[in-house]
């Protein structure tokens, strides 16, 4: 896309239908008659079905309609309480819940201070810049209470955006100013995709996306002869029209198939010397490591042929496949969500580096390409508009997967990043934006973390299992039902996301939820500054119309913008960004690392003694792998029908199931050992948990693999019990609640041991999506 090229509008005038966007693409909608009618974006070459969501969830039953309240914390006031999850709601007025919320807020504020409150939200709430969830929670928290303990980093890349700072530099530049999709289809060779690129993942962007054109560029390499190498268990992690050459590895194996790879190309002398002598620091120590010398054992082909389940001399001529061409290696974040998550990451660098590939159009190292929407694009040279969050007094914060460690050990240390730190004493948790039983592990654990605080508060448009745990429970509306600007900084369109439907029930905007609180905590005025909405929307928008007008571009005042519906924003050049310059001129464009350069090994890190995190990549067997009574291992990965949790009861989820279950796919040779054949529903367990789900029976899945994706909302079957099954399929009752290491402390959530049989009982009903009893 052209700086000067300009998109289709998102809507026709005429039809009734008004333009919208999600994470999940640009859309536009039309509500008559009471039906809800949505349509792709005609821009949109590969427009993605989630969208197919939005018409059945509108006004459906799990919708929340009134302000709730636990009734054990409306009769007994707030405390630790083993009821949460168990007990019923009361339905009060607005004027009563905010009272009641704006003084217990106030008593925290005062007796404990704002470093007893976690503000808890996870960003995916809304494409809109204004109405987006985590931006309102943490202004809130900021002006109404001082402050509030944060999290930093994600579930998605907890492991990687720590690693990556020691070892390449800036984690935003490798992601998103790199190697972009366009190169892909013009220049690249060969890729190696660790973890794959699967569409249902780079289908979903943390902004409004307007064009899906991954598949598209697949294709067009293909075509001209790239070649597509997919390293994983799942046969599905490259789409078709890649073509690929299927490797399928065992689960959690990446860094020992990379190392033999680079082992390889050291012994047969093809890896590029003269790259790694003016471009890395440390090869030298890596290398005696590579070797043998460091250990005693070499890290070659025959070494990581048992532990990969791949044949030594395959792993040998993939090495030479790789040589003397434009390879690009990628690294899911799937990787790095498991055990020792940081060694691909690092090692992904490694092999790029030492096939000479960092900073070439369409080759070198592209992290997580395909893991979400906007890496692999160009990114605006224009300004987005940004809801200023204020000033956070509080310094302390946990890494994001730490919560029920932090909930459940006040006061305890750990290592995080070089530094022993202190979890802080919680007594007040407010969640706006986020479903932590969705993406959180051990779920039982969850539960009893979320019982030992004083006051849980959720914002929510739907009875989700964070929702049923919680103490009050604030109604929120729907992106349909209020006005918002859609944007992302790796996205051309900016969309007016116009009102479709009117709020459900009594639901509100977070925005006049927290205006409302901040009236009652005398923070009214600072809050909101006088503006409604829509004057939120106009001021915001400026911010973008002057960066239009500064580069002497078409820059049309809000009510204009509003009326088109859309406007087309430059891009910045595809010129390969900082990666490309430190290939040119490594002198005069250094790396943000301590030596300037790639890290193969990292004094930085190595000075932190870390077992589980040595100075250099290296191969770290999982303590949570396969074992009598757990045999196979359980990919829990996204789904492909919903973003995260969201919007499970809509309908292209909801057809997606069978039998009203999760569907759980494995291995025919698995299957057949086990009585289980196509659509029964199965028993996956382990020592913390069990869930149901439906089986298929595919050649798809690596054998000894079983594979259910997260977001079917967690359905205790006996919510009474210390570890109900989940009838539903829900896999994070299964997953284990653990670092990374000690250097990131990032989520594990990707990987366990499970064993799976024919479920045989009576099947228990369904009730996820049933509003709880009062």
């Amino acid at each position: 896309m052209s700086d000067a090229a300009e998109l289709p509008p998102v809507s026709l005038a005429g039809d009734g239908f008004l333009p919208h966007t999600s994470h999940w693409g640009v859309f536009s909608a039309r509500l008559r008659d009471g039906a809800l009618a949505v349509r792709p974006y005609a821009g949109d070459p590969d427009p993605n079905g989630i969208i197919g969501n939005f018409p059945a969830a509108l006004r459906h039953r799990a919708r929340i309609a009134r302000p709730m309240v636990r009734r054990g914390w409306l009769e007994r006031g707030p405390g630790p309480d083993g009821r949460r999850g168990r007990d019923g709601f009361v339905a009060v007025s607005w004027d009563e819940v905010l009272d009641r919320l704006g003084a217990e807020l106030g008593r925290i504020r005062d007796t404990h201070g704002p470093g007893a409150v976690f503000g808890g939200s996870y960003g995916w709430a809304s494409a809109g810049r204004f109405h987006h969830a985590q931006s309102q929670v943490h202004r809130f928290l900021n002006i109404a209470m001082g402050g509030y303990v944060r999290s930093v980093n994600t579930y998605s890349s907890g492991a990687a955006s720590v690693i990556v700072p020691h070892v390449l530099g800036s984690y935003e530049d490798l992601t998103r100013r790199n190697v972009t999709w366009e190169q892909i289809a013009e220049h690249t060779e060969a890729v190696i995709a660790f973890g794959g690129m699967a569409l249902k993942n780079s289908m979903v962007a943390g902004g409004s996306i307007s064009q899906h054109v991954e598949r598209g560029a697949m294709a067009r390499a293909r075509a001209r002869g790239c070649d597509f190498l997919l390293v994983g268990p799942l046969r599905s992690d490259l789409p078709p029209e890649a073509g690929a050459e299927w490797i399928a590895n065992i689960p959690g194996s990446d860094t020992a198939l990379m190392l033999a790879l680079v082992h390889t190309l050291v012994a047969e002398g093809l890896h590029d010397r003269a790259f790694l002598d003016r471009h890395t620091e440390g090869w030298a120590v890596f290398e005696r490591y590579l070797t043998g010398e460091a250990d005693g054992q070499p890290k070659d082909a025959d070494w990581a042929a048992p532990i990969a389940g791949i044949p030594a001399e395959e792993i040998r001529a993939l090495a030479r496949r790789l040589h003397g061409r434009r390879v690009l290696v990628v690294v899911a974040h799937s990787l790095q969500r498991a055990e020792h998550g940081e060694q691909p990451v690092w090692m992904g660098a490694v092999l790029a580096a030492a096939l000479g590939q960092i900073g070439l159009p369409g080759g070198g190292y592209g992290y997580a390409l395909g893991a979400i929407g906007y890496y692999g694009r160009r990114n605006s040279a224009v300004p987005l508009p940004t809801l200023a969050q204020g000033r956070n007094r509080v310094a302390d914060y946990i890494p994001v997967a730490r919560i029920s460690d932090m909930l459940l050990n006040p006061g305890g240390t750990y290592r995080y990043n070089g530094q022993t730190r202190t979890y802080p004493d919680i007594r007040l948790v407010y969640w706006a934006g986020g479903n932590p039983f969705h993406h959180h592990q051990d779920l039982n654990r969850l539960r009893r973390a979320f019982a030992g605080v004083d006051t849980l508060v959720v914002h929510e448009m739907a009875w989700t299992a964070t929702a049923r745990h919680a103490d009050i429970v604030l109604p929120c509306t729907m992106t349909l039902e209020r006005e918002d600007i859609g944007a992302s900084s790796n996205d051309p369109l900016m969309v007016a996301m116009h009102k479709v439907a009117e709020p459900h029930g009594e639901a509100r905007d977070d925005y006049a939820i927290f205006a409302g609180l901040a009236e009652r905590l005398d923070r009214g005025a600072e809050f909101t500054e006088g503006r409604d909405a829509r004057q939120w929307l106009e001021h915001l928008y400026e911010r973008t119309r002057r960066g239009l007008e500064e580069k002497g571009l078409p820059a049309p005042d809000f009510a204009r913008f509003w009326e088109a519906g859309s406007l087309t924003l430059p891009q910045e050049p595809d010129d390969g960004g900082e990666l490309r310059r430190f290939r040119e001129d490594p002198v005069a464009n250094p790396l943000p690392t301590p030596s300037g350069r790639i890290e193969v090994f990292s004094r930085t890190i190595d000075s932190y003694g870390e077992a589980d995190c040595p100075g250099h990549p290296a191969w770290l067997p999982p303590e949570d792998a396969p074992r009598p009574g757990a045999p196979l291992f359980l990919v829990a990965n996204q789904p492909a029908t919903r973003l995260h949790s969201q919007l499970d009861f809509g309908g292209h989820s909801a057809g997606a199931k069978h039998r009203g279950r999760e569907v759980a796919r494995m291995h025919p040779l698995d299957a057949a050992a086990r009585g289980i054949a196509e659509g029964d529903i199965v028993r996956l367990f382990n020592a913390r948990g069990a869930c149901l789900a439906a089986a298929v029976v595919t050649e798809d899945v690596r054998p000894g693999v079983v594979q259910l994706p997260t977001g079917a909302w967690y359905d205790p079957a006996d919510p009474e019990e210390e570890a109900p099954l989940c009838v539903h399929g829900n896999p994070n009752v299964l997953t284990r609640d653990a670092g990374t290491s000690a250097l990131a402390q990032g989520c594990t959530g990707q990987l366990t041991a499970v064993e799976v049989e024919r479920f045989t009982g009576n099947l228990p009903p369904v009730r996820a999506f049933d509003p709880p009893g009062g």
